[in-house]
């Protein structure tokens, strides 16, 4: 598969829009390079920078759920917890819902098996 037949479709406020991507880039990059935020109004300006220590990036992954490398994101992915952006390299195309009721972190999912 050739870098420019990937894409990325966000999912945020009732809307959908498909971009392209590039195979190895970092989610929360390509997210705020694209226009978009994976942040709640309060912590788009107080985060760790995309370092998985804040877990305020947060995204729902709707399709092309990539398995979780990072401890943080790994136990975001056991306990329902909305998937740090910062810790996903698109390595094929997904679809992305951004979380429009987050404060901070974002709701809870129903336990994963």
């Amino acid at each position: 598969m050739d870098d420019t037949s990937l894409t990325v479709t966000v999912i945020q406020a009732g809307h959908s829009q498909t971009l392209p991507a590039r195979q190895g880039q970092n989610l929360r990059a390509w997210l705020l390079q694209q226009g978009f935020s994976p942040y709640a109004r309060l912590t788009r300006t107080l985060n760790c920078g995309g370092r998985g220590l804040c877990a305020t990036c947060g995204v729902w992954i709707v399709l092309g759920e990539p398995r979780p490398s990072h401890w943080h994101d790994k136990l975001a992915y056991r306990y329902g917890y909305a998937r740090l952006s910062c810790q996903i390299t698109i390595t094929q195309s997904m679809t992305v819902h951004l979380d429009d009721e987050k404060r901070v972190w974002g709701k809870r999912r129903a336990r994963r098996a």
